[in-house]
């Protein structure tokens, strides 16, 4: 699965999320994702999809670790797994962790369905 595929699923599956997608490039690190609920909260998502070769290890830009140490709150970070498929989602204020045990660390939601429903509580 490529982040485009996992983005495209996400967007399916979350009918009450409105969504904008980040491109920036003036801004290293920024999230793939800006998401706003029904209640009217704010959020980032970033998209991650693991190699086959490192199925459990997610790899992030120093840009990426900073950011979601300086903005621990309503930040997440959606993992695509490379060898069983399942998305996991994890809180941005937890990318440390991330980075040390990946995809071993205890996910928020695991699974599309899930995650989304979590997202959309916000």
């Amino acid at each position: 699965m490529l982040e485009r595929q996992l983005w495209k699923k996400l967007k399916n599956e979350s009918q009450r999320i409105t969504w904008t997608r980040l491109e920036n490039w003036a801004l290293f690190g920024t999230p793939d994702l800006l998401g706003y609920s029904d209640s009217g909260t704010f959020f980032t998502v970033e998209l991650k999809v693991t190699t086959p070769k490192k199925p459990y290890f997610v790899r992030f830009s120093p840009h990426q670790i900073s950011f979601h140490i300086k903005h621990p709150r309503n930040s997440y970070i959606l993992v695509a797994c490379a060898l069983d498929q399942v998305v996991r989602l994890y809180p941005g204020s937890g990318i440390i962790q991330l980075v040390d045990l990946g995809l071993k660390l205890e996910p928020l939601a695991c699974g599309l369905v899930p995650s989304v429903t979590l997202l959309e509580g916000l």
